[in-house]
C-alpha cells in the first residue's frame, strides 16, 4: 500500500488463543488463517454479504499470543488491499488483496 488507507482497526490477539496452543507447541504462534478471519471481520461493517475472494495473500513475520496487531485497508478499482501491522515495531506481518460480496465496497 503506498497511499493513505481507507481505515484501520487494531486488535489484540489473548494470550491464550486456543489455535495457538497445536501452532506450534513451545513456539507458539497465530495461524495465517486465523489472521485472514481478523481482516474480514474488520472490513465486515463495509462488506456486502456474500463470498469472499482471496486474490493474494503474504504473511512476512509470526504473530504471536498476546500480540497487538493493526490493520489497514484501501479500495483500489474492485479490490481491497490491506497490510496487518505489529504497532509496538512498526513491522509488517501480513499483506493481501481480496474482494468482498459481489461488488466493491
Amino acid at each position: 500500500m503506498s497511499g493513505p488507507v481507507d481505515q484501520a482497526v487494531e486488535i489484540r490477539f489473548a494470550e491464550d488463543h486456543p489455535t495457538a496452543a497445536g501452532h506450534f507447541p513451545g513456539n507458539p504462534i497465530i495461524p495465517g488463517a486465523v489472521l485472514l478471519d481478523a481482516v474480514l471481520l474488520a472490513l465486515s461493517g463495509r462488506a456486502a454479504a456474500g463470498s469472499c475472494t482471496i486474490k493474494a495473500a503474504k504473511f512476512l513475520r509470526p504473530v504471536r499470543p498476546g500480540d497487538r496487531m493493526r490493520i489497514e485497508w484501501e479500495t483500489k478499482g474492485d479490490a481491497i488491499h490491506f497490510r496487518c501491522l505489529l504497532p509496538a515495531s512498526h513491522q509488517v506481518v501480513a499483506t493481501g488483496q481480496l474482494r468482498l460480496g459481489d461488488k466493491t465496497i
